[in-house]
């Protein structure tokens, strides 16, 4: 698959999260078989760039793969100049978000809350495809709720405005991750547009992800949940589609390698105090399904040293092995 000028490695690719998908995050998914990875939302907002947490969502040079990076607003000249200072910053793909459904973010009419507004989305799509020089994408949702579904006509008015792929999220606002995605939408999408349309929502394992694209007809797949704790879902639904086999379960070793790695690489990426407190939540997710792991992650949460926590979770691995 392409997106203007960029060839993917494959069609699967990593869903922006705020919080989630930091520049660590990004590089393990690409890794473990992610064709591209979306960076975590930055506002549209000036003002609020200036922040620590700005300032490492924002410089992308050095990356490994297509760098993509979401931006999020609703002021056409203040996404303009958010998409050309992140092309300064690195970008090679613009992706703007209109499908957050967080209520921090709707309650500035950014995100999915621009699906309210259908007038309102093209100055938008037109203002950053005309400020910069790299393909702008955009992700989206079904509709604002289950009485307006409008992601077919925001899709064409997409098209029209120069975008050059849609992610689309199987959901409306209002049903924000709950209930089944809408796969029937994202096909009548596809078939609506011709630009890549990208399935995004309940993406969960090999087997899912092949009825996924076989229905809707979509052009690639976007994970985003599912990756959490298991970021080799990728490799696993490459490896499903590739063969038409299951690949083997990882061992307990080679999970311990991946997450230890990625736990010295957050710890490395936020510094000491910030670094043992992101990772915290990597690891509830990594030993989600653990059921030895419940008494280990309350103890696990109390460390706030990083030599503290790789201690830890070497010997909670020692003894899960043993």
């Amino acid at each position: 698959m392409k997106i203007g000028n960029h060839q993917l490695k494959n069609n699967l690719i990593v869903a922006p999260m705020a919080g989630v998908t930091d520049r660590p995050f990004r590089e393990l998914c690409l890794r473990y078989g992610a064709g591209m990875a979306v960076s975590e939302m930055m506002s549209a907002n000036p003002k609020l760039w200036k922040t620590s947490k700005s300032k490492q969502r924002m410089v992308h040079e050095g990356e490994s793969g297509i760098r993509s990076v979401q931006i999020a607003g609703s002021d056409p000249q203040l996404m303009a100049d958010a998409a050309q200072f992140s092309v300064e910053n690195g970008a090679q793909i613009i992706d703007i978000n209109m499908g957050c459904p967080a209520k921090k973010v709707n309650k500035k009419l950014a995100g999915s809350a621009l699906l309210q507004y259908p007038e309102l989305i093209a100055p938008i799509l037109k203002a950053v495809v005309n400020a910069v020089n790299v393909p702008v994408t955009l992700k989206t949702r079904t509709g604002w709720d289950q009485a307006h579904i409008n992601c077919v006509e925001v899709a064409k008015l997409a098209e029209d405005c120069g975008i050059q792929a849609l992610a689309l999220h199987g959901r409306t606002k209002a049903c924000m991750y709950n209930g089944e995605a809408e796969y029937h939408n994202i096909k009548a999408v596809k078939q609506a547009i011709s630009i890549p349309v990208i399935a995004n929502g309940d993406i969960d394992s090999p087997e899912k992800a092949k009825f996924v694209l076989e229905h809707t007809g979509a052009d690639a797949l976007m994970i985003g949940r599912p990756a959490q704790g298991r970021p080799w879902i990728f490799q696993e639904i490459h490896h499903y589609l590739e063969t038409g086999n299951t690949m083997a379960e990882l061992t307990v070793k080679e999970v311990k390698t991946i997450m230890l790695g990625h736990v010295k690489a957050l710890h490395q990426f936020y510094g000491d105090y910030l670094g043992p407190r992101i990772a915290r939540k990597h690891v509830g997710w990594y030993l989600k399904e653990h059921e030895q792991a419940n008494v280990f992650r309350r103890t696990f949460n109390a460390l706030d040293a990083a030599p503290l926590q790789l201690e830890a979770l070497e010997g909670y691995f020692d003894n899960v092995a043993s």
